[in-house]
């Protein structure tokens, strides 16, 4: 084998150096931009600038060339930089190597089996949840999301799963930011019946969705727990009214709630007591 057959195609010929030789500092920069925003709950640029040893005015420039991406997002009330979505779209790339998907997606497998219904991930972000995985079913008709589609969290199954187990604060935080979409007349969209609605989904265990976003179409649903007992992502079976009837919640509810326990202990996590 001669040396040509063995050289590397990992890199152009001419770029034999070291790392450092082929580094562009603007990507760099804003690398580091994304990975110290990723570890934070906001920040702002005086914060960023100082934790990065950069000047605001160039992390500035950085800043708005990402968020013209949607890669970070940029809050007027509060000032501050926070990480953006398309980030985690690229990321969604990798999530199929992650524990919480390789993990999830043999349960949901087998839970679209014993159900006959598309299984769904997601995981919640303020007041939208993302989806994240799908096991489709065989049936002609069924529910689809593309990985990396949002959906309103007051009218979403695992929306409402992962609601009914933040902190007592989060239904006021959520009207804070705003009146609530009806997509539906079934929708939830008052203070009190969703209060109400989300005590009765830690009661269950699981959390209905009964076409509070598409007509004809219903969601059951229940909360993955990390090992610190926060729901950190749900999982769900989706499908028509005519399948997915009121008449077996309790059956394919109870069904739900244990893949999502199942997921749970694959993931080490663990459900909070009473």
């Amino acid at each position: 084998m001669n040396e040509r057959t063995k050289r590397s195609r990992g890199r152009p010929r001419g770029q034999a150096g070291g790392v450092e030789a082929s580094t562009i500092q603007s990507l760099d920069r804003a690398s580091r931009v994304l990975q110290r925003l990723g570890t934070a709950e906001g920040l702002s640029l005086s914060e960023l600038a100082s934790d990065l040893e950069e000047s605001p005015s160039t992390l500035y420039r950085v800043l708005t060339t990402l968020a013209r991406h949607q890669m970070v997002e940029f809050q007027e009330a509060t000032q501050l930089w926070y990480i953006g979505i398309e980030s985690f779209r690229i990321g969604s790339a990798f999530l199929g190597r992650t524990q919480l998907v390789e993990q999830a997606r043999i349960v949901m497998r087998h839970l679209m089996g014993d159900t006959g219904e598309t299984a769904n991930l997601g995981i919640g972000e303020e007041r939208e949840v993302i989806f994240v995985s799908q096991v489709e079913t065989h049936e002609p008709i069924r529910a689809f999301f593309r990985p990396g589609t949002r959906g309103a969290i007051h009218s979403s199954g695992i929306g409402k799963a992962l609601l009914a187990h933040r902190d007592g604060d989060a239904v006021a935080r959520l009207f804070e930011a705003g009146p609530l979409p009806a997509f539906t007349p079934s929708t939830i969209t008052g203070r009190e019946q969703l209060a109400e609605h989300l005590a009765g989904i830690r009661s269950t265990g699981w959390s209905i969705d009964n076409e509070e976003h598409t007509i004809g179409m219903r969601c059951i649903a229940a909360p993955i727990i990390n090992e610190f007992g926060e729901a950190v992502a749900g999982v769900s079976i989706s499908g028509p009214s005519v399948r997915i009837r009121p008449d077996r919640d309790a059956d394919l509810g109870l069904r739900v709630r244990n893949a999502a326990d199942a997921i749970t202990q694959a993931i080490g996590g663990r459900r909070p007591g009473p």
